[in-house]
């Protein structure tokens, strides 16, 4: 019997036997207790023959039970021993599945890439092969282009055999026109030299008739200029030409001051005058901002423009000229005077060859013919007529400034007071002022000596 039956079935006999007691009764007597122990010694002996088969049978199925549990162990062990078994056979296979995986993976990465590499010969291969039509194709056209070149060629090769009969037909009808013309050379050989011996004869007259128009040329020419210089001109037309070229010169000159910087600007009407080397703007000293005499300060900037229509081109240099401290010139390139499309007057070479002289004043308009003389103390200087009865008659009196013209319309000098003329012969400066910011010498020594100068002259010439 299962010993675990065998406590079920105790434990069941003991819950009956207490659900059953009637504790609530008195307890038994002596007399009871007397009576029922014999009773109960009575059934002694069989309870416990019962009790003790009854365990000897538990003992039995408990033997059996752990016999039945040894062999189920035994069993299991050899269970557990033969799974150990095959776990350590599926361990090993299981590395060598590993092992093979591995090496499968391997292969199969090989395999791969010997399939790209093989895809890509085929890759290749396909573009070779392509390559290789196309290049098939265009020998094909160039064998095609080349028969068609060489059935050109013959055709050609035709022609030209065709042109060379005809060539050679030419050529025979050529020679037979070679000598006859040879035979009509020489014929006209013969007829060249003869009009050569001609034209001879004709060239020599030709010579003496350009000889003899040279000379009378030469001699017109000489006359015309021998003309020209001993006529004199209208001062009308001396005055017009003088308003058709004449040019505005525009000065500027700053000096500083104890609260503001003085400012002089000075616009003149003037020509364009030539020494035969340069070309200048001639200007009296009265027609610039500076004064002689005045309080020795220095200018800090000057400047200048020369203006003529639209033309408008900067001064760059003043140039104080040794003739007369009150004679000031601009040098200018000449080819801006060329821009400026104004004559360039020459000066006179023989300016005491008429006794009268065409004064011109630029800022009135006036002008008028002039006797001058010459001051032999002064050589440099001559006297125009200043006389009162001359402006008692309207005639134009000499003032400085004024532009003094040779009766042939070619410029003697400036006037450089209401007597004097300065006779221009060239344009040697005593000093020379560039213009532009704080110029240089200073403008004070330049004036200063200019002033000095001019105080060493005759009073008439001052």
């Amino acid at each position: 019997m299962n010993k675990t039956l065998l406590l079920i079935m105790c434990d069941f006999m003991l819950l009956n036997l207490l659900a059953l007691t009637r504790w609530e009764k008195a307890e038994p007597t002596h007399t009871q207790l007397d009576t029922a122990a014999p009773r109960a010694a009575v059934n002694a002996p069989a309870v416990n023959a019962d009790m003790v088969e009854l365990m000897r049978i538990s003992l039995e199925d408990e033997k059996a039970t752990r016999e039945q549990l040894a062999g189920q162990l035994a069993s299991t062990q050899g269970s557990l021993s033969e799974r150990e078994k095959n776990l350590a056979a599926l361990a090993t296979q299981k590395a060598q599945v590993e092992n093979t995986l591995a090496a499968t993976q391997a292969s199969a990465k090989e395999l791969e890439q010997r399939y790209t590499a093989s895809a890509q010969e085929a890759f290749l291969s396909k573009e070779q092969l392509a390559k290789m039509q196309r290049e098939l194709e265009e020998r094909k056209a160039e064998a095609e282009r080349q028969k068609a070149e060489l059935a050109r060629m013959e055709r050609m090769n035709t022609e030209a055999r065709q042109r060379i009969e005809n060539l050679n037909v030419a050529v025979r009808v050529a020679e037979q026109e070679k000598q006859l013309i040879a035979q009509n050379l020489t014929d006209a050989r013969q007829q060249v030299e003869v009009e050569r011996l001609e034209r001879v004869k004709v060239q020599a007259q030709t010579t003496q008739l350009v000889q003899g128009v040279g000379q009378l040329a030469e001699k017109s020419g000489e006359l015309s200029q021998e003309i020209r210089q001993n006529r004199p001109i209208n001062p009308n037309l001396i005055f017009t030409e003088f308003l058709a070229n004449r040019v505005e010169t525009k000065l500027s000159a700053r000096r500083p001051g104890l609260f503001n910087p003085t400012v002089r600007d000075k616009d003149a009407q003037t020509i364009l005058v030539s020494d035969g080397n340069r070309v200048y703007v001639l200007m009296h000293l009265s027609d610039t901002p500076f004064a002689l005499g005045e309080v020795a300060t220095d200018y800090d900037q000057v400047s200048g423009r020369l203006v003529r229509g639209t033309f408008n081109a900067p001064l760059t240099e003043l140039q104080f000229l040794a003739l007369d401290p009150r004679l000031v010139v601009a040098p200018i390139d000449a080819s801006l005077a060329a821009l400026m499309g104004a004559k360039i007057y020459p000066l006179a070479r023989e300016p005491f060859k008429f006794p009268e002289a065409v004064l011109v004043r630029a800022d009135d308009g006036r002008y008028g013919e002039t006797p001058f003389r010459i001051d032999m103390a002064s050589a440099s200087y001559v006297r125009l007529d200043n006389r009162i009865v001359t402006r008692l008659f309207g005639e134009i009196a000499p003032k400085r400034g004024d532009l003094v013209f040779s009766k042939t319309g070619d410029l003697i000098g400036m006037m450089v007071n209401n007597e004097y003329c300065a006779v221009l012969g060239n344009f040697t400066p005593a000093y020379t002022l560039k213009t532009g910011d704080n110029p240089e010498p200073k403008t004070s020594t330049i004036l200063g000596e200019a002033w000095t100068r001019l105080q060493r002259l005759p009073v008439k010439l001052q």
